[in-house]
């Protein structure tokens, strides 16, 4: 819980009672890589924080491509927003790309919390609208940039996470082929060599 509770104090302040009364509300869940959290046609019940390990969220398009939303790694959070609010059957896969710890909440619990804690739903608004921005750069940088610079800027902004993917993973995140993909990656190698 220490690693969740840190989370939440970045956000917002919370008595140490009411900080205790709103972890207590999370279950632990251990997943092995590969393993799915959610599959389509499933309603997703859970908010999940990651406590170690590596997940991504994608949907499969018409063409049987896998299109990665986003990855979640420790201290990041994991849900199907839109079939977690509105009970409906969720177009995306969630999927541990290793093993992972995860902490979750359910809808119940979480409403709880907004109930009995008023500044929870303040922890959530804070991250919704940290969401929303992201989101907003990522489209306007796919509407922008090109293939080399989103995947210059997507190893400059998750150092970490890049050396965690493969070249198909990162496509997927992309956009781009992963023959791209490799392509740009030796070409920054030999850079760095020069």
């Amino acid at each position: 819980m220490k690693r969740l509770k840190e989370n939440i104090a970045r956000h917002i302040k919370l008595s140490a009672s009411d900080l205790e009364q709103f972890c207590n509300l999370f279950t632990q869940k251990r997943i092995k890589k590969k393993e799915f959290l959610l599959r389509e046609g499933e309603v997703c019940r859970f908010e999940a924080f990651v406590l170690k390990g590596l997940i991504r969220v994608y949907y499969v398009d018409a063409n049987g491509f896998d299109k990665v939303l986003y990855f979640a790694a420790e201290d990041w959070w994991v849900t199907d927003i839109d079939s977690f609010t509105n009970g409906m059957p969720s177009q995306l896969y969630i999927e541990a790309l290793e093993d992972s710890e995860l902490l979750l909440i359910s809808k119940t619990d979480k409403d709880v919390a907004y109930e009995s804690i008023p500044a929870v739903e303040k922890l959530f608004r804070i991250m919704t609208q940290k969401t929303h921005v992201a989101l907003q750069r990522r489209m306007i940088d796919n509407l922008s940039k090109t293939a080399d610079q989103r995947y210059i800027d997507f190893t400059k902004k998750y150092p970490m996470l890049s050396q965690r993917l493969t070249n198909l993973q990162v496509a997927a995140y992309l956009g781009i082929s992963h023959e791209f993909v490799s392509r740009i990656r030796k070409k920054i190698a030999l850079d760095k060599k020069s």
